[in-house]
């Protein structure tokens, strides 16, 4: 299936997502981030999706929003605030989706597409990939995040570095920086990322949406506050169907089969 801009395609129980405008480094149009939030509501409403990947075709990841259309968009009024407001309602998609994001970083990633990257859950990227935020090169402010995400991501001095500059940083890099979880040669990123959605696919859903609201919650939380949360959410998996099964699969020595409840 493709949206044009967007190609979306199924592997397995995997839902991927390609910003498909290579010729433009897959830089954010308003149409293309409609696309890409039709898409992300689709994949959560779809039982038979377990894992979301997002991905961009060429030699880039994402090189942020289209600075032709936004230039066109100063000239309308109100055109800029709707285009943030889509941004933003993007990444929090990304961040609430109760299924696992992962972020296959293929080439350039900067900008708008950092801050994709930093709405996903896991992130992988090839050798080559390099990424950044350029938006102080042309004095641009961000809008999907970037100023809050990032330094939860890699700390408060880093990601005045990475901003300030406006420079890129290989991908491995980031592994320090905490932000990658893993980088692969460019021909092997498809099928790695491809193994670990397929390895993700084959948990309990409901364990890792519980997992991934925890975790997520725990940033905002003072410790006290992130502990009671995880007892409640423990206690009330305790009944998971999926809990259940898992026991009884490790009795029997099994691999377990999960429904998601």
């Amino acid at each position: 299936m493709s949206d044009l801009e967007l190609a979306i395609e199924r592997s397995g129980a995997a839902l991927w997502l390609k910003l498909n405008r290579p010729h433009a480094l897959n830089a954010l149009t308003a149409s293309l981030v409609k696309a890409l939030i039709r898409a992300m509501n689709s994949a959560v409403a779809d039982d038979a999706v377990r894992v979301i990947v997002l991905t961009g075709a060429g030699r880039a990841f994402c090189a942020g929003a289209d600075l032709k259309e936004s230039a066109a968009r100063s000239e309308v009024p109100g055109a800029s605030a709707a285009f943030i407001k889509s941004i933003m309602s993007l990444v929090g998609l990304l961040q609430a989706c109760s299924k696992p994001v992962i972020a296959a970083v293929n080439g350039i990633a900067v900008a708008g597409g950092l801050e994709l990257i930093l709405g996903c859950d896991v992130v992988f990227a090839a050798e080559s990939a390099v990424l950044g935020d350029s938006h102080s090169n042309f004095a641009m402010f961000p809008g999907g995040g970037a100023t809050v995400f990032l330094p939860r991501k890699i700390g408060i001095n880093n990601a005045k570095f990475v901003m300030f500059s406006g420079g890129t940083l290989p991908a491995r890099d980031w592994i320090g920086l905490g932000l990658v979880s893993k980088v692969v040669e460019d021909a092997q990123l498809i099928a790695a990322v491809d193994a670990f959605a397929a390895q993700l696919a084959a948990k309990s859903p409901i364990v890792l949406a519980r997992m991934k609201e925890a975790l997520n919650d725990s940033v905002e939380q003072p410790t006290a506050s992130a502990m009671r949360r995880e007892r409640d959410l423990n206690e009330l998996h305790a009944a998971s169907l999926d809990r259940a099964e898992g026991l009884r699969a490790f009795r029997e020595k099994r691999i377990p089969q999960f429904v998601g409840r």
